[in-house]
């Protein structure tokens, strides 16, 4: 984030960097935390930024914010003619097919630590909102599935992970996109699963421009001089619609 915001600074871009909710070193004041389709939230920001008088707009998402920017870009609702394009990096647009790559064998030490800080920071939650989370069922937790399970679609009225997954994949709302869009998954992307490279979605709509580099990783895409592929590119492309 602080590199994307770097070079769009250094390139006559004002920069709004935003943490997901419970993501910025404190915990949020509600019982529920981000999650992978909260696109109320996406919109509440766009709407602080316009009212700061800005002309136009790009967003830019990196993996669960990619895919809010998708979703958000794609839903059924009224977009300011001042977003002029969207960028999404390294997004994980079928969440389903995308929680099996992550809870695969090689990815096992990641998911491991990054549900061992989601249940820490949700048992504090279990504190200050007893009436709505057990502590015993957040430290009962074993993958990440199941911290959708149990806490995820519990707390924002989803019946369970699969249908939060379901409804909140961006995939599913990339033919609706009427705004230059571009996302960017390298196929070397362990975190994403085949499912997460529209290309038939791609040439069905002029508005979605997909790059698939062979490598990158995950939101890895380092070059020379520590300057990342991504950066660079989102920058080129963002200039096109200004």
């Amino acid at each position: 984030m602080l590199g994307a915001a770097k070079i769009f600074n250094e390139n006559g871009f004002d920069c709004c960097a935003v943490n997901h909710r419970d993501c910025s070193g404190e915990s949020n004041r509600v019982h529920y935390s981000y999650h992978s389709g909260r696109t109320d939230d996406v919109q509440e920001v766009i709407e602080k930024v316009l009212s700061k008088n800005y002309e136009k707009i790009i967003l830019k998402g990196f993996s669960l914010g990619g895919n809010l920017c998708l979703k958000y870009a794609g839903e059924s609702r009224d977009i300011s003619d001042k977003i002029k394009a969207v960028i999404a990096i390294s997004t994980p647009i079928d969440l389903k097919g995308s929680m099996h790559k992550l809870t695969s064998k090689r990815n096992r030490l990641y998911a491991d630590n990054f549900l061992k800080t989601l249940k820490k920071k949700t048992l504090l939650k279990c504190k200050r909102f007893p009436e709505f989370l057990s502590e015993s069922e957040i430290k009962n937790i074993k993958d990440l599935k199941e911290f959708d399970d149990v806490y995820t679609s519990k707390v924002n009225g989803f019946t369970d992970a699969f249908d939060y997954y379901e409804k909140c994949s961006s995939k599913q709302f990339l033919k609706n996109i009427k705004i230059p869009t571009l996302l960017i998954n390298a196929k070397n992307d362990s975190f994403l699963s085949e499912s997460c490279f529209p290309k038939e979605e791609a040439l069905a709509n002029s508005f979605l421009h997909l790059e698939i580099p062979d490598f990158g990783g995950h939101v890895g895409f380092i070059g020379e001089k520590n300057a990342f592929y991504t950066e660079k590119r989102a920058l080129e492309f963002a200039q096109q619609y200004l």
